[in-house]
């Protein structure tokens, strides 16, 4: 690119080397890493198995609750959810007590990845698939400038130079906008990553898909294989660009039914209701999102509410004896263990084994929308993602040192050693 930027960039305390060939993060939403191996193991993803066998491959540990919001704010920034301050899709807001979507860049507390690289000269490319993600992510960007775009594939028809940097970007790209619900949704994002690089040739990119597949198709099975083939085809392009890419996660998947087929759910606010009274608890379930068709607003993670006259230990007690909770944590304890703004996340928070999930009451989940048994994310099991470059990196630390929020880290300083050679 031929392009002058100082040595390095100070990004939410941390060092980033700026790149001279494009840095490409791309986010697999709910990749489980037994949907790579499996699709190498079926021979549908050479490149994949060409960058394992002479790049990098490692397993790296995501955000806790694993879910969509904070594991992507926590890639962008680099930091917790602790730092940032997105702690779920959805939260009970402190300001207000009302329930809502945490997808406003009121909530975020620090400036992306993308803003310091954008303020310091830089061209930035973020194509996300659902736009609840899209706002947080292009966070301070000036679209009009011609150096920055964001949009979503969900909106793509709609978008506009001065709120995304692209005009009608899916007539501008030639890509037809796909249902919200289906595995093109995603193959959207590859396709216009590639088109970008081609066209816009930006610095930085970023790439962050849906998990539908994931959520329906366990590793190994036709669609997901299909899935993971069609990944590898745009994989391919972006490698012959000269991209330095990495490929993580924000959380993996795991089944969370029964012998049956049915899901295998405790509802929470039933249960606390039945042991402590209507109206003494209060459960929040952070995966809530506007797309709950196939997952049905059921994950491994909640956080509850107490009145005054309950006492924390007492709750805690109760929910720790049951089977079907791996852990449950007062505030404190949870913001620690997991680095969470404390003031957003509940009095207490739950986490399910890896086969359950939780709910908040039997009536106020629809799921007659589960086509399949059910697969899902937000607890512990789900935490393993995967973490590949397409150069080599000798000196990864294992997990739990490393974090699916390294890979801008990592893929920037690959770039850079690359202009280097």
């Amino acid at each position: 690119m031929n392009k002058m930027f100082p040595s390095g960039i100070a990004v939410n305390d941390r060092s980033y080397p700026f790149p001279k060939v494009t840095a490409v993060a791309i986010c697999l939403d709910g990749c489980e890493p037994a949907y790579i191996d499996a699709a190498i193991a079926a021979g549908v993803m050479p490149t994949m198995k060409r960058i394992r066998d002479t790049g990098t491959m490692h397993l790296a540990d995501c955000v806790i609750p694993s879910f969509t919001n904070p594991n992507n704010m926590s890639i962008a920034t680099g930091r917790p959810p602790s730092v940032h301050g997105i702690c779920g899709n959805f939260l009970l807001d402190p300001e207000t007590g009302e329930e809502v979507m945490m997808n406003d860049p009121r909530f975020l507390r620090v400036p992306t990845i993308f803003k310091t690289y954008y303020d310091a000269g830089c061209r930035i490319a973020i194509v996300t698939a659902k736009d609840k993600l899209r706002a947080l992510l292009g966070h301070g960007l000036k679209f009009d400038e011609g150096r920055a775009i964001c949009f979503s594939t969900e909106k793509s028809d709609t978008t506009t130079i001065q709120d995304h940097g692209i005009d009608n970007a899916s007539e501008t790209l030639g890509i037809p906008v796909p249902s919200v619900y289906s595995a093109e949704l995603s193959e959207y994002v590859f396709n216009a990553g590639v088109k970008l690089m081609k066209s816009f040739k930006p610095d930085i990119m970023y790439l962050t898909t849906t998990d539908y597949v994931q959520h329906k198709a366990a590793p190994g099975t036709k669609d997901a294989n299909a899935f993971y083939a069609m990944f590898d085809r745009y994989l391919t392009e972006l490698d012959a660009l000269g991209a330095a890419i990495i490929i993580t996660g924000d959380h993996g998947m795991k089944p969370k039914h029964k012998a049956d087929g049915s899901p295998d759910v405790l509802y929470m606010q039933d249960l606390l209701d039945q042991k402590f009274g209507e109206g003494a608890t209060r459960v929040i379930l952070p995966i809530t999102d506007p797309y709950v068709v196939h997952h049905g607003a059921l994950g491994s993670f909640a956080t509850a509410y107490l009145t005054p006259d309950i006492a924390r230990a007492d709750v805690i007690a109760y929910l720790a004896g049951m089977d079907g909770i791996e852990l449950v944590l007062d505030r404190e304890a949870a913001a620690k263990r997991f680095d969470l703004p404390p003031e957003r996340i509940g009095d207490i928070v739950i986490i399910s084994t890896e086969n359950r999930v939780l709910g908040t009451s039997k009536d106020r989940h629809d799921l007659t929308a589960l086509d399949v048994p059910l697969r899902s994310h937000g607890g512990l099991s789900e935490q393993k993602v995967p973490f590949i470059l397409n150069r080599m990196v000798t000196d990864l630390p294992d997990a739990p040192v490393l974090r699916n929020f390294d890979a801008f880290y990592y893929v920037t300083r690959a770039a850079a050693v690359q202009a280097a050679e």
